[in-house]
């Protein structure tokens, strides 16, 4: 093998036969005020702080495309687009940012970066991060709101009873004093 490499190296970089020219690079060029284009679809970054960040995404609705119905799915799913509808899974699902989710969501845990118009309920936890607007009722065993982010609805936790935790007891009064007169 390394003969035939050799050799188209060779005739690759070699003049034609009459020509004292060397021949033009191969590989295009591109000019120097052009951007970088991204690689891939979804950034490193974006995905550091979720629950999608070990690599582990099963599925991606991407930007630009919109679905209207009901996702069931295992795993992680990530939605850049819009979708309408109804979401269910027992594990996670990451709206990123620019998403725009009109939809009844019962999951195992949500984090949210884009737009959620509709009810959440988590068993695990909802993360609703900036620039996120979140347009309905949550209820979760955990929540997590970061500065900037719009919530408007009611969230109820009332599922940390049901998940083992022991609620306090409320503290007794204080038993009344006797007067002490000397």
């Amino acid at each position: 093998m390394s003969f035939w490499n050799n050799k188209l190296r060779d005739e690759a970089t070699s003049p034609a036969v009459g020509e004292d020219a060397p021949l033009a690079p191969t590989t295009p060029t591109k000019p120097p005020n052009e951007e970088p284009k991204p690689m891939a679809m979804l950034k490193r970054e974006d995905l550091s702080s979720t629950p999608a960040a070990s690599g582990d995404l099963n599925a991606l609705l991407g930007r630009g495309s919109e679905f209207e119905g009901k996702l069931t799915f295992e795993g992680t799913v990530r939605i850049d687009g819009k979708f309408t509808g109804t979401i269910v899974t027992n594990d996670v699902l990451v709206i990123g940012e620019g998403a725009k989710v009109n939809a009844e969501i019962n999951c195992g845990s949500v984090v949210v970066h884009g737009e959620v118009n509709g009810n959440v309920k988590a068993k695990t936890s909802v993360e609703l991060h900036h620039p996120a607007k979140m347009r309905g009722n949550i209820e979760t065993t955990s929540l997590a709101i970061d500065k900037g982010v719009v919530f408007e609805g009611q969230c109820k936790m009332e599922g940390v009873e049901k998940s083992g935790a022991a609620r306090p007891s409320p503290v007794p009064a204080p038993a009344p004093v006797a007067a002490v007169k000397p």
